[in-house]
């Protein structure tokens, strides 16, 4: 594993007096997610790069590289490196006992499928020890507190671990501890946290719905369907309910030619040019919206 050489630069100077021009919200999408890198290069060709980044589960790991300032080129060779399926394949052969026999075998609430260690060290490697302070562009994580369920907004601290957290899938992975509480994937409790950057005149969004599974023969698919319909309601939810609310909300929907899976990474460069070319329909919307939202303070 080899640690890409990032630089930052100086840090700009703190804009708290003020709130984000424009945000980019990342929600959950595994590879797809990877589309945010083309977006965030394309606003910065038309000069209106995000002042915040907000990130969702996959999207909180493509969050950080454009948070960082890193070269497109940089960002997918990071995603290729930690979005590998062999990563996630670590079984631990515990598990399999412990739902067997959950009291023999000691079931609580640390439970995982597979192991994240080798997960762990891709993030590290990427991300280092940086500081959420640390970042050019500020940078917010959402996650869920595995014991109430409730959503919670990372903005401090170690931004590898609050990318582990985001992306830790319940059953498969096992929570991150920040700061007391355990945390884990973003998705289930706002798989499009457009509400994490309701402090910004105008929001870009990528959504990425679930596929639903086209047959139904065991019962992983069945668990599958619901699932992917509960996360897709919930992320439509969020973004009427932010409509609702009077946020400036762009959507950005990739036109892909066929269906990616969530560990694909060969289609890591189309989805890229998916997000870029899905931004140039869009700048002109959001270069309007940006000239009549008024500046507003910050509380």
């Amino acid at each position: 594993m080899y640690a890409i050489p990032v630089k930052l630069g100086p840090r700009p100077a703190p804009t708290h007096h003020r709130s984000p021009r424009l945000a980019l919200v990342l929600g959950s999408g595994g590879v797809r997610s990877a589309a945010a890198i083309g977006v965030a290069e394309e606003l910065a060709l038309a000069g209106c790069a995000p002042e915040l980044v907000v990130g969702c589960s996959s999207g909180a790991l493509f969050g950080a590289t454009i948070a960082m300032g890193m070269r497109p080129a940089d960002a997918l060779a990071a995603a290729v490196r930690t979005w590998r399926p062999e990563l996630t394949g670590q079984r631990r052969q515990r598990a399999w006992l412990q739902v067997a026999m959950p009291r023999l075998a000691g079931f609580d609430e640390g439970f995982a499928l597979r192991d994240d260690s080798l997960i762990a060290q891709a993030v590290e490697s990427a991300f280092g020890d940086i500081g959420f302070e640390d970042l050019p562009t500020p940078l917010r994580v959402a996650t869920t507190d595995a014991a109430t369920g409730e959503g919670v907004v990372l903005e401090k601290g170690s931004v590898s671990q609050a990318v582990r957290a985001s992306m830790a899938l319940p059953f498969m992975f096992p929570s991150v501890p920040v700061d007391g509480r355990l945390l884990m994937d973003g998705a289930i409790a706002d798989p499009l946290p457009v509400a994490a950057a309701a402090d910004a005149d105008v929001v870009i969004a990528l959504s990425f719905p679930g596929d639903m599974p086209r047959r139904v023969d065991r019962a992983s698919r069945l668990v599958a369907r619901v699932s992917t319909a509960l996360i897709n309601n919930l992320m439509q939810a969020r973004l009427d309910a932010a409509r609702a609310a009077g946020q400036q909300v762009v959507l950005i929907e990739l036109a892909l030619q066929r269906r990616v899976g969530l560990w694909e990474t060969e289609a890591l460069p189309a989805v890229y040019e998916a997000g870029r070319q899905a931004t140039r329909l869009r700048l002109q919307q959001i270069g309007s919206l940006l000239q009549l939202a008024p500046r507003r303070q910050a509380a």
